[in-house]
């Protein structure tokens, strides 16, 4: 029984540290969040309009698990009588964690502007903004201290010692990005991308369940990178690539998804898509994703490789995220566009 205890001790300290590190929500499908990762990736795909949401479950085998939604849209609309574009989008976000259900919802519209380089091929420089609300609460009745101890057993009636006056706070919260996508050679499809954001770059204040004015957001800078490539006609591989840090800490997460497709036509409407991802010494992320026309469905789950491994017996992650991407059936469609920011 001790061993027990001091075991779920340790899990749980692991744990909190982990929560620390890695700060803001993540996922490990990194390539079905893009406006988390940048606002400047809004509307780098083949399509008008994309939705993308995702589910991830986490820490089963340890401890409550923590669960994270994401809920993404973006529509890209050409401007003017040149090649520049214009996206709009909003990111959505929930996350409850632990035994008082520490529950975090953002609201988050965007908007990002593509602005051509070139005539002769797809380049494009891109400036995206994305800001707006966040709650974060939890559950009162849920928490258990060491002052409800009465020398002898766990005692419900007695207070649990904390004495801030709401349950939950609010802010807005704010990031920049931009990003550089440009064609590869003479196929369309080859392409590659390079972005850099800054999240929180408000600072946002009073960050606390307590009257402490002086708890602030830490900014975060990220670092993304991608690459697309032919090779065949039915055939090709996608590498991308994000670096977080966010105050002292750091996240690298960096892999590769190789493509089929098959079905009638020269552009055949099926894809079947596999390979694996790395989170740096934490995890290691196998993904499959099918697509069928607009929609596609990915899976992944993330093998715990770090020092928690031990608690949780290599278990960490499932992630499953569902994607609608199509164009538009009008006059100013992408569809026929020559130029057009794509991935």
């Amino acid at each position: 029984m001790k061993n027990t205890i001091r075991l779920c001790i340790i899990a749980g300290l692991i744990i909190s540290c982990y929560q620390v590190k890695s700060q803001d929500i993540h996922f490990s499908q990194i390539f079905e969040t893009p406006l988390l990762r940048n606002p400047a990736l809004a509307g780098l795909f083949q399509g008008d309009v994309r939705i993308q949401s995702v589910y991830r479950t986490q820490w089963n085998s340890v401890t409550v698990p923590y669960r994270t939604g994401s809920l993404d849209g973006e529509a890209k609309l050409p401007i003017g009588k040149a090649n520049d574009y214009l996206t709009l989008g909003a990111q959505f976000l929930y996350d409850k964690a632990g035994t008082v259900a520490l529950t975090a919802t953002h609201i988050l519209p965007t908007i990002n502007y593509h602005k051509s380089l070139s005539d002769e091929k797809n380049s494009y420089l891109s400036l995206g903004f994305i800001g707006g609300w966040v709650q974060r609460s939890i559950d009162r009745s849920k928490m258990t201290t060491n002052s409800q101890f009465d020398g002898v057993n766990y005692n419900e009636n007695l207070s649990n010692g904390e004495y801030f006056t709401s349950g939950s706070y609010s802010y807005f919260d704010a990031g920049v990005g931009m990003s550089y996508n440009t064609q590869l050679g003479e196929n369309p499809d080859n392409n590659i991308y390079i972005g850099v954001a800054y999240h929180h770059f408000n600072k946002p204040k009073k960050l606390s369940f307590y009257t402490d004015n002086s708890v602030e957001g830490t900014p975060k800078i990220v670092g993304s990178a991608g690459i697309r490539m032919n090779m065949t006609d039915k055939a090709y591989f996608t590498i991308q690539a994000d670096y977080s840090k966010q105050g002292p800490y750091t996240e690298t997460v960096a892999g590769a998804l190789y493509t089929w497709k098959f079905g009638e036509g020269d552009n055949p409407p099926f894809a079947f898509h596999t390979g694996a991802y790395l989170r740096w010494k934490d995890a290691l992320i196998p993904v499959a994703k099918l697509q069928a026309k607009s929609i596609a469905i990915a899976l992944s789950y993330d093998a715990n490789i770090s020092p928690l491994r031990i608690a949780s017996t290599g278990r960490g992650g499932f992630e499953i995220s569902l994607t609608y991407q199509k164009f538009f059936d009008r006059y100013n469609s992408t569809k026929e566009a020559i130029r057009c920011p794509r991935f």
